[in-house]
């Protein structure tokens, strides 16, 4: 009799297979969203702190810095709030943040080439998220399923290129330090063009 009640759900399973893989996607999804949530958080407190400290009066460049950091907060917060209508609606939402946050990346790597070599690594951090929320708005229903992998490869791309920018940065203030010459980093923010 047990045998006949599990033979009878296996066929019940394999006629709702369907079901099944959409739970899975489902957590996928919910998982997905609550690891952006973290991501879009942590790198809004990073660039309002930097406004914050690195931002004076008169110097309208760092308000950019903030919009953006806010916007993160923002994305972040609604993320956690409503998982389950921010599921779709997070694939247009991150196509958006990432297209605005990557022409504020393009934007400061333009302003950086005068400071630092290798500004290049901010500019294909810009390019790289530009692309993906380009992808994200105009194919959703692809993207929605493709997010896991194009979220995975934007961020070791804009890791690895962020951390190209960190380095040459340490290395110009380690210059700026030792007094071995070199171009000298700005103390009031970037300089203005």
């Amino acid at each position: 009799m047990l045998e006949g009640t599990l033979l009878g759900r296996a066929t019940t399973l394999e006629r709702h297979w369907g079901w099944v893989v959409a739970r899975g996607v489902a957590g996928i999804l919910f998982t997905l969203i609550m690891l952006f949530a973290v991501f879009a958080f942590f790198e809004g407190i990073a660039n309002v702190i930097s406004a914050a400290v690195g931002g004076r009066e008169g110097e309208p460049r760092w308000g950019s810095l903030l919009v953006e950091g806010l916007l993160s907060i923002a994305v972040a917060v609604l993320a956690v709030l409503s998982p389950a209508r921010m599921s779709l609606a997070l694939v247009w939402v991150i196509g958006f943040w990432a297209i605005l946050a990557g022409g504020f990346r393009i934007a400061s790597a333009i302003r950086l080439r005068k400071i630092i070599d290798h500004e290049w690594a901010m500019g294909l951090a810009g390019l790289a998220s530009i692309a993906l929320g380009l992808i994200l708005l105009f194919r959703p229903m692809a993207g929605a399923l493709a997010l896991i992998w194009w979220l995975g490869a934007y961020a070791i791309v804009f890791g690895v290129s962020m951390m190209v920018v960190g380095f040459r940065l340490r290395h110009l203030k380690q210059i700026h330090e030792g007094g071995a010459g070199g171009r000298q980093l700005p103390t009031g923010g970037l300089p203005q063009s």
